[in-house]
């Protein structure tokens, strides 16, 4: 299976930096066998009163950190958990148990080091982490991000991601304006992106990421007259984790669930809005697990032959149902 969702992608292929203004990066639109090559902006015209727009509003945390050792070396945290001092993080650079460094002007020390992660005690609280902290982005951006908002999207509220949910990147203020005009209703739910997004498909189920799905947003799910469309991976694994035999039930903890080929969707969403995906990933097999495989790759050949932007900073798709 998992061969079967490889592909070329070429580095120059990869964005560096978001389409300004967002909404005008392209679109690529999959209904059926129908492939069609829009702007994000057009986005309005396959959506109809009725239907339900779902949308996951977690906020990117500023968690990047760079230190110093005590020696001169240079490390780089990214914090994933913990709280009072005591954090968990992922970390570059050589270090070791009992490694003591400087993060600004307080110090700190590694306490514990296993599975490629390690934990840290420094006294520093979430909010001072954050004053110092940069906006983490995945290693295949090299460019300098020059606007935190660049990887925030402009609905994101609840702190908590170490990544943002990128397919809601495309989204501005007046489309998402324009859309609820359309009587088309926008809904939020919360899945705070974790290290289940960048870990091996072996090893995904390890980690747990937080999903919050509220009793007024479940009620308008449930009570859609259109269609019920998620915007990104992270937004289906929110509604996945919430919903059994085509019902969305208002709920909220930690979900390892791993959607592939084999999963059976439980919740009513019947549209998805995705971004490119690296080749062989968890994004990619769930985005083939909803749309079949064989059709989600010709439209990924499609999008390679246009020059389409991947990946986090690029272009967009959404999948439909075979009619408009």
């Amino acid at each position: 299976m998992l061969d079967e969702l490889d592909y070329v992608l070429p580095r120059e292929r990869i964005a560096q930096r978001p389409c300004i203004p967002r909404d005008r990066c392209n679109l690529l639109v999959v209904h059926g066998d129908a492939i069609e090559h829009r702007k994000f902006y057009e986005i309005v015209d396959y959506l109809r009163k009725g239907d339900v727009l779902v949308l996951n509003d977690s906020r990117v945390m500023r968690v990047r950190l760079f230190g110093r050792k005590r020696t001169g070396g240079q490390l780089e945290l990214l914090v994933i958990g913990g709280s009072d001092g005591r954090y968990e993080c992922l970390m570059k650079g050589k270090y070791r148990e009992g490694t003591v460094f400087s993060v600004g002007d307080y110090e700190g020390a590694v306490v514990e080091k296993r599975d490629g992660r390690c934990v840290v005690e420094i006294p520093l609280t979430f909010d001072e982490i954050e004053r110092l902290g940069h906006m983490p982005t995945p290693p295949y951006i090299k460019e300098v991000v020059e606007h935190d908002e660049w990887y925030q999207t402009v609905f994101a509220r609840e702190k908590g991601s170490i990544a943002a949910p990128t397919a809601g990147l495309h989204f501005t203020e007046e489309l998402l304006q324009k859309i609820a005009h359309m009587g088309v209703a926008t809904v939020f739910v919360t899945l705070h992106v974790g290290l289940a997004t960048f870990m091996p498909i072996e090893k995904i189920q390890e980690e747990s990421e937080y999903y919050r799905v509220g009793e007024e947003e479940a009620e308008i799910i449930n009570n859609a007259e259109g269609r019920v469309i998620a915007v990104g991976t992270t937004t289906v694994k929110a509604l996945e984790s919430a919903s059994k035999n085509g019902v969305v039930y208002p709920s909220r903890g930690w979900s390892n669930l791993f959607i592939s080929h084999d999963h059976t969707f439980q919740s009513p969403m019947n549209g998805m809005l995705t971004n490119f995906h690296m080749p062989k990933s968890s994004p990619l097999v769930l985005t083939a697990a909803f749309a079949g495989k064989e059709r989600l790759m010709r439209a990924y050949r499609e999008a390679l032959k246009r020059d389409y932007r991947m990946l986090s900073f690029g272009d967009a798709m959404l999948i439909l149902p075979c009619s408009k």
